[in-house]
């Protein structure tokens, strides 16, 4: 698609800053209510004291003779920042919708070469039981990790001894080749899951657009400093309007970045439901 296409584009020409991604991951992992403190009603109190002390300073004579030109300086500032958040906002919930998906396509594939190895045989019983073990270690050592935008040696050590015990079962040979074919295409579409979310706990927006959105958040808001009009409070009221939708979407944007991180997050339950199913069946 076009904004996914883009997406990977910025991605690819801007790498995400370290730094910026310590921050971001900071933010993510923070209560919501904190997160909406810091990001949402600061920045308003503080935007909601500009005009006041724009008033003080300056005058309203000489901010009035602003409104006429800068209305139209405003309306033009004011869309191309919709326009950046609104993207921003819509690759990231993309991507985080990508992350469920992968979650449930890593669940799904696992499930299959469950019932594909089905049977008493040493070499079946070993590779449902090297799945389940890869099943467990991925929700008790890869989700609290991905968290911090790590993943776990362990895991992947446990994904290579799935892969050793579904050889066995192949040298074994008391399957089809075309079982052996459909299993081994599910075991990569594990690993490949794997990987993607991995990859996506890492963080999604690149340090060059973090930048962007930030300066460009507190210039359209700081914008409204330079009007002026007789009702006072009135025009602190409209900034401050303008301020909490601005950086609400912000939070929107930090809140799912990560999608394994914080209140808002992609959780293990399609594969806890696999285990338990692998437990009772």
């Amino acid at each position: 698609m076009p904004v996914e296409q883009a997406a990977t584009v910025l991605a690819a020409a801007y790498p995400r800053a370290k730094g910026n991604s310590k921050v971001s991951l900071f933010l993510a992992g923070l209560p919501l209510w904190v997160a909406a403190i810091l990001l949402v009603v600061l920045p308003t109190i503080a935007a909601m004291c500009g005009p006041v002390l724009m008033r003080r300073r300056i005058g309203l004579e000489r901010l009035a003779s602003n409104n006429e030109i800068a209305g139209f300086k405003f309306a033009t500032v004011g869309v191309i920042y919709a326009v950046l958040l609104a993207f921003a906002v819509i690759v990231v919930w993309g991507k985080f919708n990508d992350a469920e998906t992968t979650v449930v396509e890593e669940a799904g594939a696992s499930a299959t070469i469950y019932r594909l190895t089905t049977g008493r045989d040493p070499e079946a019983v070993a590779t449902r039981a090297a799945l389940g073990n890869y099943l467990r270690l991925a929700i008790d050592r890869d989700w609290p990790l991905m968290a911090t935008g790590k993943e776990s040696r362990e895991v992947t050590q446990a994904l290579t001894a799935l892969y050793a015990a579904a050889l066995r079962l192949m040298e074994n040979g008391s399957r089809p080749p075309a079982i052996f074919a459909e299993m081994f295409k599910q075991l990569d579409s594990i690993t490949q899951a794997r990987r993607t979310r991995l990859h996506l706990a890492t963080g999604i927006v690149p340090g060059i657009v973090w930048l962007v959105l930030y300066c460009g958040a507190l210039l359209t808001v700081g914008f409204t400093f330079f009007f002026g009009t007789k009702n006072l409070p009135a025009q602190v009221m409209m900034t401050g309007i303008l301020s909490v939708i601005v950086f609400m979407g912000l939070l929107v944007i930090v809140s799912i970045e990560h999608p394994f991180t914080g209140p808002v997050h992609v959780g293990s339950e399609p594969l806890q439901t696999v285990v338990e199913d692998f437990e009772h069946g």
